[in-house]
């Protein structure tokens, strides 16, 4: 078997260790030897967990402020599961529920030790599901390789769908990652609860996809584009070896962001197919640790959100359709009719045509924690950032 996920070009001036650079090269040439980069495909959803009485409310602001639809909720005892789609060429989100205030749980208590996290116990990114072909032998190939899963009993508990195999969180990001098992060209489908139509959440997402219409942005936002996780610092490295060890991702690059004194590290599909499939998953950390901060009056915008909220995901990025729209280009558009309907930024647009892309961060989700990216390319540009535009994106995302 070739050696495929070796064969990219590498991209950023970030200086990685020795430990870091030995073990890529021989975690992806195991990856492909036995045969996980062939089997593990694409993400096949998102997963994130919101409060009590918080589910419609954030299925409304995603219908104005994303391409997703919303499709049909999985209830179980103790949770609403809404499944959201775009299609089956892009990834559903599974937006979880608790009915219960007072339920504890595995995903609860990933929240409770950090001081702004614990405001909201359960709001959190979980992770992704990745489609496979093999859901037997990659869990057994993966389990032999040292990594944990829930088994099926966990699960049913857990009220997750029966047929995933889903890891238990790691260590580094406090994310899981679930395989289904499922054919190109068949339907999604996640074994979980009664199958309904909750008249609340569909009368919510009708108004937000009607409003979305009348403000003329409906058709200028594309899929995700990207993932973007925020770690402790010591864990930058390993992070991203656990997760290309986990997915049939790829080292794309780093960038050091000196300003900010953090570093950006790109992973992608080692499969040829567009991020709107599959996204790209970034990981940001701190260059030195929070407490070094102070002898080098350094800047520590990530690490002090790790710090106030636990490693997780930051924010999804959701691409904008290239070209201008009534004289604006589309990314000034979007946000400009977005803002007026009371969405907020932390920041103007940055970036330029010149530059190749252009980019902002909303206000983080109140029901999610999570920040919404927009991000229009122009061309041929494939990066995802210059470094001026990610150093002026975390400045503003450290004030939250």
């Amino acid at each position: 078997m070739t050696n495929h996920s070796l064969q990219f070009s590498r991209h950023g001036d970030k200086e990685n260790s020795t430990f870091f650079e030995d073990n890529l090269i021989r975690l992806l040439k195991e990856r492909d030897q036995l045969g996980l980069t062939s089997m593990i495909h694409e993400i096949d959803a998102l997963m994130i967990s919101v409060d009590p009485e918080h589910s419609t409310k954030y299925i409304a602001e995603l219908a104005l402020m994303t391409p997703y639809h919303y499709l049909v909720t999985l209830e179980t005892a103790q949770h609403l599961t809404h499944v959201l789609r775009i299609d089956l060429n892009s990834p559903d989100i599974l937006l979880r529920e608790v009915k219960d205030p007072n339920l504890l749980g595995i995903f609860r208590s990933l929240n409770e030790v950090y001081p702004i996290g614990a405001n909201k116990p359960n709001s959190r990114y979980m992770g992704e599901i990745i489609r496979v072909d093999d859901l037997h032998s990659v869990v057994k190939i993966q389990q032999q390789r040292g990594f944990r899963f829930f088994n099926q009993d966990d699960t049913r508990k857990l009220e997750l769908p029966g047929n995933l195999s889903i890891s238990k969180p790691s260590p580094y990001t406090h994310n899981i990652v679930a395989y289904l098992e499922r054919e190109p060209d068949e339907l999604r489908v996640y074994a979980l609860g009664v199958s309904v139509i909750k008249s609340d959440v569909q009368a919510a997402y009708a108004e937000a996809k009607t409003l979305q219409a009348k403000i003329g942005v409906t058709d200028l936002l594309l899929p995700l584009d990207h993932l973007a996780t925020r770690v402790y610092s010591q864990n930058r490295e390993v992070a991203i070896l656990e997760y290309l060890s986990l997915s049939s991702y790829y080292f794309w690059g780093a960038y050091n962001i000196k300003d900010q004194n953090s570093s950006t590290n790109v992973t992608k599909s080692a499969h040829p197919i567009p991020e709107s499939k599959s996204p790209a998953k970034v990981f940001t950390a701190n260059n030195t640790p929070y407490f070094i901060n102070h002898l080098e009056h350094l800047p520590s915008p990530t690490e002090t959100f790790v710090r106030n909220y636990g490693p997780r995901l930051h924010h999804m990025a959701i691409s904008v359709k290239d070209g201008e729209y009534k004289g604006k280009e589309n990314i000034d558009f979007v946000v400009d009719a977005i803002a007026e309907n009371g969405k907020g930024f932390l920041l103007d647009v940055i970036g330029s045509k010149e530059q190749g892309l252009k980019q902002i961060f909303s206000n983080a989700s109140e029901h999610s924690s999570l920040i919404i990216e927009y991000v229009q390319r122009y061309g041929s540009f494939d990066g995802f950032f210059t470094q001026e535009n990610v150093a002026k994106l975390t400045e503003a995302a450290g004030f939250m």
